[in-house]
């Protein structure tokens, strides 16, 4: 009987639809044991029905892999999902992927894109669309929230989606190929820096502390505020309640809900008192 050599071959619409499976479903199960395991493999689940429909043990195999412990940030990490889904079409085809080879690459790079993701997103675009959002909404406009929502969903998906194909694209050697290069590192540094300095300029435009103090020097008097702090550091005062903030909340490991609180006390008794 002559043997079937025709290559089974995934197309665009097979590895889209694993995309929005994994965008809507990737933490629709988030649990201790798992994690993302399951969304994962519910996202890989057509990519294994055509690829391994017509050998049920690589199929179950499949299954049983993609259901191992897995966590990364889904949007970014979405590359690493690219990736195992290419090397599943080579080994469909007859190429020596082991399963080990498979759960390495997720189990290998699913912490350092973890790493990249929340620092783009969370630590930069985020504050970046904030900034926005609430410098509209400040002024009592609904565009705002709105702004903010049509931005975060545009970018997030159009990111999501370009390095989703782009790990399909490139397979296991390509992807190597950016993590050895000094790109990533260089990427990491700017969205950094870029996010510390919108972190700055919002709270130069959202923290007001300023106080009402006077001191006389022969006769006359001067601000404290005015003639001297603002000379000295203009937000002088906004900076140092931030950076206080921050170290209870880092360095103490004070809860925010006690910080908030011991913030509101401060404030009203400093302005009964006069100093704020």
């Amino acid at each position: 009987m002559e043997q079937n050599t025709e290559r089974k071959t995934l197309s665009k619409k097979d590895v889209v639809k694993s995309f929005w499976r994994w965008t809507f479903f990737s933490h629709a199960n988030y649990n201790y044991e798992r994690l993302a395991g399951t969304g994962f493999c519910h996202a890989m689940a057509p990519i294994i029905e055509k690829l391994y429909k017509d050998n049920p043990e690589e199929y179950k195999a499949a299954v049983q892999r993609h259901m191992e412990f897995y966590n990364t940030e889904p949007h970014f990490g979405g590359v690493i999902n690219g990736m195992v889904i290419a090397m599943e079409e080579e080994r469909a085809n007859g190429a020596p992927i082991s399963d080990e080879a498979i759960n390495g690459i997720k189990t290998g790079l699913m912490g350092p894109f973890a790493g990249i993701g929340d620092t783009l997103w969370q630590g930069t675009l985020t504050p970046i669309l904030l900034s926005i959002g609430i410098s509209l909404a400040s002024s009592g406009s609904l565009a705002g929230p709105l702004v903010y929502a049509v931005l975060m969903m545009g970018i997030m998906l159009s990111i999501a989606y370009y390095v989703w194909m782009t790990g399909y694209k490139l397979g296991k050697e390509g992807l190597q190929r950016i993590l050895e290069s000094n790109l990533i590192k260089k990427v990491i540094t700017g969205a950094s820096a870029l996010g510390a300095i919108v972190m700055g300029a919002l709270t130069a435009g959202f923290v007001s502390v300023s106080t009402p103090l006077m001191i006389n020097i022969q006769g006359a008097g001067m601000s404290v505020q005015t003639d001297i702090l603002d000379k000295l550091f203009r937000g002088l005062l906004p900076l140092a309640l931030t950076l206080g903030t921050l170290y209870l909340l880092k360095n103490k490991k004070v809860k925010a809900t006690k910080v908030m609180a011991l913030l509101i006390v401060v404030a009203a008794v400093g302005a009964i008192i006069g100093i704020f």
